[in-house]
């Protein structure tokens, strides 16, 4: 089976959809964290019911629809598609302008309103794999939102595809679109009973033919030092300021190893990612990273130890540490269902592919929604330099995950 004589709608979708400001905001407490990205909801909601499938918008932004099955065999497993309407704190998401490069011709991309911001291969060593392909940018004030606009756009054309092409034989397929998933709770109010799914693919990968089937471990580490107030003019021998005790502390941590300026591959990191803080009291917020989850734990005592350093240089002062977990490595989950990933590693191969299994240096909702009960592995959309100016997707790439969608509907059925 091919699809290739179909007239994808992916790309024109894509850039519909990147034209929504939908970026989501650590600081607010509410699910989900801005409004505006129910706002897109609302759209994929009347594109969905356009196509004549049952779909919903739930209160915290969640998107919940269904492709019905149409194969006469029983006890198919429902599976499930993901992707992530919010778009990164890290850049603007506002007023986005996508730019369509027809043909890339492997020179530097100069977005226009930015002459500073310029993607080249160099920089971008993937896009010298995309010399010919159309390439979706920004125009140099915004990121581009690909991450995860892309997928959105993938499932909703594999949508489009399935519901004109009753050949295709499947299962009952789900689709779910979440909010914040850019801030950590992606997944937080997923109504798992309502989605009713048995395994199921986060699409938010990037290069071609990657398929990933692991994510770290994450924890959030969070040192707060207190200090003793005095007033200024008489502090001699009686002020301890907490400013400084995280100052010094900050200043212990290893810059050769042991952070993400200088880790790769397997390995594992802590990051400060925020400090705040007065005279009586200063926190630092910490991410902790890594694969072995049990490693977490190791990283913590380490840097448990260099605050404790820290304050014994500054009599009078204490501090408390505190760790809360964020998400753990799909891999634990998957390992005990291998069938999910050899599934989409055959739907690859169908699709004209060479898999590469990798490991992410991340997480996605897929790391959350594994531990929820819905073993989630990732497949690539071709979104590149994520979350910042310089982001790019290919046009190609994107209508390749389409296909490799389709035939993993085939391959479930089928099996």
């Amino acid at each position: 089976m091919s699809i290739a004589d179909y007239t994808h709608t992916v790309a024109e979708r894509f850039m519909h959809y990147v034209q929504f400001d939908t970026q989501s905001d650590p600081e607010s407490p509410t699910q989900p964290s801005t409004e505006k990205q129910k706002v897109l909801g609302l759209l994929l909601l009347r594109e969905l019911h356009d196509m004549g499938l049952e779909a919903e918008l739930d209160v915290h932004g969640y998107v919940y629809a269904t492709i019905p099955a149409n194969t006469e065999k029983e006890n198919v497993p429902v599976i499930c598609f993901c992707s992530h309407v919010d778009t990164a704190p890290d850049c603007s998401g506002a007023d986005v302008k996508p730019i369509l490069h027809k043909a890339y011709n492997g020179s530097d991309i100069v977005l226009p309103d930015d002459n500073s911001v310029v993607i080249s291969t160099r920089e971008h060593p993937y896009l010298r794999e995309r010399i010919g392909d159309d390439i979706i940018t920004a125009s140099g004030k915004t990121l581009l939102g690909a991450d995860d606009k892309a997928g959105v756009a993938i499932i909703m054309d594999l949508a489009a595809y399935l519901n004109d092409h009753p050949e295709v034989k499947h299962g009952k397929i789900r689709i779910l679109f979440t909010p914040d998933e850019e801030i950590g709770r992606g997944v937080a109010a997923v109504d798992m009973e309502k989605l009713g799914a048995d395994f199921g693919y986060t699409l938010d990968g990037g290069e071609r033919g990657h398929l990933e089937g692991e994510t770290f471990s994450a924890d959030a580490a969070t040192v707060t030092f207190n200090g003793i107030s005095a007033h200024p003019g008489y502090a001699k021998d009686k002020l301890v300021h907490a400013i400084k005790v995280a100052s010094a502390f900050v200043n212990k941590l290893p810059r050769s190893e042991w952070n993400p300026e200088t880790t790769e591959g397997m390995q594992g990191f802590v990051h400060p990612v925020a400090i705040q803080g007065g005279l009586e009291q200063a926190t630092v917020q910490f991410i902790v990273r890594d694969f072995d989850t049990a490693k977490l734990a190791e990283h913590e005592q380490r840097l448990m130890k260099i605050a404790e350093e820290a304050v014994a240089e500054f009599p009078g002062s204490s501090m408390t540490f505190t760790v809360k977990e964020q998400y753990r490595n799909m891999k634990e989950i998957l390992d005990t269902c291998p069938h999910v990933m050899d599934n989409a590693e055959e739907a690859y191969v169908r699709a004209g592919l060479r898999v590469q299994r990798m490991s992410i240096r991340g997480g996605t909702d897929g790391s959350r929604l594994s531990f929820m009960g819905l073993p989630c592995p990732n497949i690539f959309t071709g979104e590149m330099g994520i979350h910042s100016k310089q982001e790019y997707v290919s046009v190609q790439d994107m209508e390749k995950a389409v296909e490799v969608l389709v035939h993993l509907a085939r391959v479930w059925e089928e099996k």
